[in-house]
This record gives C-alpha cells, structure tokens and sequence, in this order.
C-alpha cells in the first residue's frame, strides 16, 4: 500500500468517526430535549420512593437544574444502544467473525443485566436504603433534605447496581480470551469476595445498609458468572477435540 493510499485510509476513517459521533450526539441531544419533557414525572416518582420525607431546594436554579441533569441521564440512557450501534458500525471492519459474536452477544446480555440491576436498585434497594435512614429521625432534629442530593444519591445507587451486574459478562469475556480460567476463579473465591465487599463500599454511599444490598447480589452474579465461564470452557475444550 503506497503513501497516498494510506492517507486516503486514513482520512476515510476519521470521515467515518466523524460521521458516528454526529450521529450519535443528534440523537443524544435528541432523547435528552425528550427526557426533559417528562423530567417532572420522574422527579414525582422519585418522590414516591421516599413519602415520609418532605424535600426542599436551597438555591434558585436548584430544581431546575435537577429537572436538567434527570434529561441528561435520560438522553444518555436512551440514546445509549444508538450510540454503542454507531461504535459496533464504526469497528466492525477490522474484527474477525468470532470477535464479532463475542461482541455483539456480550453488548446485548450486558445491556439486558444492566437494566435488571437499575431497574432492581430503583425499585427495590432504594425504598429500602431510603426507610433504613428515615428509621434515625428524631423529634428534636428536623429534616431538611435538598432534592439535588437527593437525586445524587439515586443515580449513584442506581448506576453502581447497573454497572455491578455486568459482572458475569465480564468475567465470561476474559474466560473467553484465555486470561483467566474457572479454576483460578474458584481457588480465589476468598479474594474475589474482599474485592466484592471493598467495590460496594466504594461505589454505594457510605452506609453499611447500601454496601450489604450491593454486595449480595455481587456475590450472586459472581457465581453466575462462574457457572457460564465453565460453560465456555466446555465449548472451547469440545471444539479442539
């Protein structure tokens, strides 16, 4: 290949990021004007998470800035399979067909986990998180609880459960690349979970209640992850033979 083809690689390459990051920014620009739309209906639902407390805002943009980060989150949330289509669109070219299979089934059960873990944060941990700080009130303390904090508080919660589920499609991709295999997985079970119960304090707030809820289900997820890497063992080992 001679330099002027080269160069023409090369400039039809950035053409095409160019093009995918286009894309994808309208549609996240797009989702999110969407999401504000519906910003009051979240912020209502929230609520409904925590009825026994009454939330105040302390500055002038505070609500509406509340209102903005909810779209935000929204736009990113839903214009995220967009986003990854235009990244998958963008490598595809140089991928062999089995990294194409891998990719493509490690995206779509790892989008499918991370809506479970969010979906069970918000519907179940943080009612309970939320109930377990209530449960400290006193008559002689009154609470006055900023609702941006508040909203801070719940896409931390609900980003650490999101994130923690993919944790069996991890540990499925490096056993899938050889980097590490079930035993080794097995025989470090004790460091696997300090790991886990050092990850939940890091990524929930620092409360012991919000550490155990992550951290259970972490444990579970592990085991999964255990069991569908000896899966792929097997396949791999039934494919040389």
């Amino acid at each position: 290949m001679g330099i002027q083809d080269q160069k023409q690689t090369i400039v039809e390459h950035l053409s095409e990021l160019r093009k995918r990051l286009i894309y994808s920014l309208v549609f996240l620009i797009g989702f999110s004007i969407l999401s504000y739309r519906f910003s009051e209906f979240v912020v209502k639902d929230m609520i409904s998470k925590a009825p026994d407390i009454e939330f105040v805002f302390i500055a002038p943009n505070e609500l509406f800035m509340s209102y903005l980060k909810i779209a935000i989150v929204g736009g990113i949330a839903c214009s995220l399979p967009v986003i990854i289509f235009n990244i998958w669109l963008f490598i595809k070219p140089g991928l062999e067909v089995h990294e194409k299979k891998l990719i493509v089934r490690s995206l779509f059960m790892g989008g499918i986990l991370f809506f479970l873990g969010a979906l069970f944060s918000y519907l179940i941990v943080l009612p309970l998180v939320i109930n377990f700080f209530i449960s400290f009130q006193i008559d002689e303390v009154e609470a006055m609880i900023s609702f941006s904090n508040y909203l801070s508080f719940v896409i931390t919660v609900v980003l650490s459960f999101g994130l923690v589920f993919e944790l069996p499609i991890f540990m499925t991709i490096i056993v899938k690349l050889g980097l590490v295999s079930t035993r080794t997985l097995r025989k470090n079970r004790r460091f696997a979970i300090l790991i886990i119960f050092i990850l939940s304090a890091i990524l929930t707030p620092p409360d012991v209640i919000s550490q155990i809820l992550l951290a259970i289900p972490m444990l579970l997820l592990f085991e999964v992850g255990i069991f569908f890497s000896q899966i792929i063992e097997n396949n791999k080992s039934n494919n040389k033979k």
